[in-house]
């Protein structure tokens, strides 16, 4: 029997190195990439054709780029946007687009197209089918090809002119006295019809038995409206007001075919203005800057729906 010298430490034990977790982990990351490969075109695409001159775009919002009499473009820092706050057609601009967007889009468009898709639900199938179709229409026409259109209704010697002639009612040069109001009705009358669309698919999710319960209890049609149809297509709202409102920010063929933002800019809304500073007067740099103020308020707008979506009913 062999004893363990006092001091001494008894036989050594080496333990094995600890093998890292490798296995796992890198068939992990190996799926991940796989699974990422076929949307990795989409990515590429995206990068190349809107990241990348949304990137462009906020270097030239920084510059005094021109079209014509300039060498070489400098850096000017927050110069553009100083002189968008100071200048009074530019607020004017924002007014104006914060007019036609309220009228058209989250008064109009929005208001119309729930009116529209609740009385469809009630109405009967030729009814629908009709409506339908002439609503519809007015959508998928090509924005220039409504501009014109409108411009036929609106114009002194128009089709409302001739009707309020014709009724023995004052007429009037609408695009020349109500510019903001009369692009504002051209765009409700295009646009409508995807409200509609979203809130007749929203109306249908509703059980029928909440609605029948609730007509059973003796509550009114705008009860019904009000408590129960309303908080229950909620999301549907907010993401209606989103969408619609984003696209009305960017109106501009519209506006442009009925009046080119006139009389004296009382119909000239940021798209109108943008064009006209980096086209028509060949500053670039301050256009652009423009462009980004408007990307701004559309940002605004769609954080503030985002927040009121997020709270449940």
């Amino acid at each position: 029997m062999t004893a363990t010298a006092p001091g001494r430490a008894g036989p050594e034990v080496r333990k094995a190195p600890a093998s890292a977790p490798s296995g796992p982990r890198s068939g992990t990351v190996r799926r991940s990439l796989f699974r990422a490969l076929p949307v990795s075109p989409a990515v590429v695409l995206l990068v190349l054709f809107l990241a990348g001159p949304i990137v462009y775009c906020v270097v030239i919002a920084f510059t005094d780029l021109q079209l014509t009499g300039q060498a070489q473009e400098s850096f000017v820092g927050f110069d553009n946007f100083t002189r968008a706050f100071k200048d009074e057609a530019f607020l004017n601009a924002v007014w104006l687009t914060l007019v036609f967007t309220v009228l058209s889009s989250l008064i109009g468009q929005n208001t119309l197209g729930l009116a529209l898709a609740s009385l469809m639900q009630r109405a009967s199938k030729p009814v629908r089918t009709l409506t339908g179709g002439i609503v519809v229409t007015a959508w998928v026409l090509p924005e220039v090809v409504a501009g014109f259109l409108l411009y036929a209704f609106f114009r002194r010697e128009g089709t409302l002119n001739a009707i309020l002639d014709w009724l023995h009612l004052p007429s009037q040069n609408w695009l020349f006295t109500l510019p903001i109001l009369a692009v504002s009705f051209a765009n409700v009358w295009r646009g409508t019809a995807f409200s509609m669309l979203v809130y007749s698919a929203a109306l249908n999710e509703i059980p029928k038995e909440v609605t029948e319960a609730a007509e059973v209890d003796g509550a009114s049609g705008w009860r019904r409206m009000w408590h129960i149809t309303l908080p229950m297509i909620r999301r549907s709202i907010g993401t209606n007001l989103m969408l619609n409102t984003l696209q009305t920010l960017s109106v501009f063929g519209l506006i442009w075919v009925m009046t080119r933002g006139g009389p004296s800019g009382k119909s000239q809304t940021l798209p109108l203005f943008m064009y006209e500073q980096a086209f028509q007067n060949s500053l670039i740099g301050y256009g652009t800057a423009v462009a980004l103020l408007l990307l701004l308020i559309g940002s605004l707008f769609s954080v503030v729906y985002l927040r009121l979506l997020r709270t449940e009913v």
